[in-house]
């Protein structure tokens, strides 16, 4: 931070942004993490939001310690170093950013009243499982946490909005700040229903389920006895 950085984009996805033509050159001002977003902050008020997803990473390195392989999204060169981004599937570069996202889910504490409201005023058919994974609406859930949160919580994924309690909202959104808490500090959750369709549930023996849901299709695991409710369709 505080250096002027060259910046390149290798990764034909990436290029087609302009985001070297707009940052190159630019001062890094500051970088901060909001749930699982990255935002990095140039002068002229642009911020670059990255998401690294399930399998993308950044890599911070001595800059020319070894030649790069592959094509990255991203680099970002200063005189003494360099920050290579890999597999990024969300890179964002806009002047909104941080207004864009939604409170953390791993804040100290997590502001879950806000996070309510957020989810009070999405559409209330929506579906809860896909409304979780809403950067706009909650910074920081992904699916793996989506899916153990719902399950601890015994709440279907399948349910709308309108049919969600505040009370369960508040519990889902409690035991996916605890699981990934624990997570972060170095403890290792394990994990009830998250990859394990066909197995039996933990806690009822039921058969764990999963299903592709919402418009991005991330798949949803879920145990239909702990978790009653609305069924997806074609159930």
């Amino acid at each position: 931070m505080g250096e002027r950085v060259a910046v390149e984009t290798p990764h034909p996805r990436a290029a087609v942004e302009g985001v070297a033509e707009r940052l190159d050159g630019r001062r890094l001002e500051s970088v901060e993490a909001v749930g699982k977003n990255l935002l990095l902050s140039f002068e002229g008020g642009l911020v670059l939001r990255s998401h690294l997803r399930m399998s993308g990473r950044w890599q911070v390195r001595s800059r020319g310690s070894r030649a790069l392989v592959g094509k990255p999204w991203l680099v970002l060169r200063s005189p003494a170093h360099e920050a290579v981004l890999w597999n990024g599937p969300v890179l964002e570069l806009t002047g909104r950013a941080i207004r864009r996202l939604g409170p953390d889910i791993l804040a100290s504490p997590p502001d879950f009243a806000r996070m309510v409201e957020n989810l009070r005023g999405a559409h209330p058919g929506r579906e809860l499982g896909e409304a979780l994974l809403d950067q706009r609406l909650v910074a920081g859930i992904g699916n793996l946490w989506k899916a153990e949160a719902l399950w601890q919580a015994r709440v279907s994924p399948w349910l709308s909005l309108r049919e969600v309690s505040d009370e369960a909202l508040e519990r889902v959104l409690g035991e996916a700040a605890r699981l990934m808490r624990t997570s972060v500090e170095g403890g290792r959750p394990a994990r009830s229903v998250y990859r394990r369709a066909g197995r039996p549930c933990p806690r009822c023996g039921e058969p764990i389920r999963s299903r592709g849901q919402g418009d991005d299709n991330r798949t949803a695991y879920w145990c239909p006895r702990c978790q009653r409710g609305e069924e997806p369709p074609g159930a």
